[in-house]
């Protein structure tokens, strides 16, 4: 037994001496420390704006519901640096707390900025209680009333599912102060019915994976169907995410979905329309 052992101990550390020794994993590690430090050296001087999209009703596609702002983070030449290279790993860092607090910020800042305007912005779960996050909502509230009906806070549904007792706790002290809620990525984890029901989501987003080609693919129709009929029965709007072709959008409308979201539409811009409008007023 001590020999086999002995064996097995050998084998996994020339394992270990392998992975570490294997160029395209050293290579990947590095790219992707080089991109967490470049995030919390960004975050540290601010270098994060917000990117808008519009949500626009499927009813009528000229007329946007709300817009999301999607946080975007600047390196040093004040070129983005990609989401994908860094969200997973920041999500349960204090980087990642800061993120949400800037986000909210400039979120907060727009919303005061434009009167007419309602907006989304992502949060994390893991950021309620962070008492940067609560001053920077506590201040941007108390400067404009009615801010509070504009503001729509989207959490992921697998931060959700994180701490549901927390998330639905929160989520309630804040509705009745006029803030809405979204279901970010619904399909895309898995989500517990009975928690599900007990959340009070405003509005359901359906994860792209159901959109995505969904005029050619029946089966997704069929999820997508429940999915409405599920968000009528508790009363939440839906909003269907990713939407890039004008045959998505038709099937989409057809079924139900309230509202639709993706680049068919409009990619997300650093100089929405109502930013053209003010320069315009400048210049004139």
């Amino acid at each position: 037994m001590a020999r086999q052992g002995g064996t097995r101990i050998a084998e996994n550390e020339r394992g270990a001496e392998g992975a570490a020794s294997n160029p395209l994993a050293e290579a990947v590690a590095a790219r992707d420390a080089r991109a967490l430090d470049m995030v919390a050296e960004a975050v540290r001087h601010r270098n994060v704006l917000l990117a808008f999209q519009p949500v626009v009703t499927a009813a009528d596609q000229s007329r946007t519901a709300f817009w999301e702002g999607l946080v975007r983070v600047l390196d040093e030449t004040g070129r983005v640096i990609p989401a994908k290279d860094f969200i997973a790993a920041v999500e349960e860092t204090e980087t990642g707390r800061e993120l949400d607090c800037l986000a909210l910020e400039r979120g907060l800042r727009t919303l005061a900025q434009q009167p007419e305007l309602r907006l989304s912005i992502n949060m994390s779960a893991r950021s309620i209680g962070y008492r940067r996050w609560t001053r920077t909502l506590e201040r941007g509230l108390a400067r404009d009333r009615g801010i509070a009906e504009r503001l729509i806070l989207e959490i992921a549904e697998a931060g959700a599912m994180l701490m549901p007792e927390v998330v639905i706790a929160f989520m309630g002290a804040l509705q009745r102060r006029g803030v809405s809620f979204a279901l970010d990525g619904f399909g895309s984890g898995s989500i517990v019915l009975r928690h599900f029901r007990a959340f009070t989501f405003d509005i359901l987003k359906i994860d792209g994976q159901y959109v995505r080609d969904i005029h050619r693919d029946a089966d997704n129709q069929v999820l997508t169907r429940g999915i409405v009929e599920l968000a009528r029965q508790l009363d939440m709007f839906t909003v269907a995410e990713r939407v890039e072709q004008a045959a998505d959008a038709r099937v989409l409308a057809e079924i139900g979905v309230d509202c639709l979201q993706g680049h068919f539409f409009a990619a997300p811009t650093a100089q929405p329309p109502w930013a053209a409008r003010k320069g315009t007023r400048r210049a004139g």
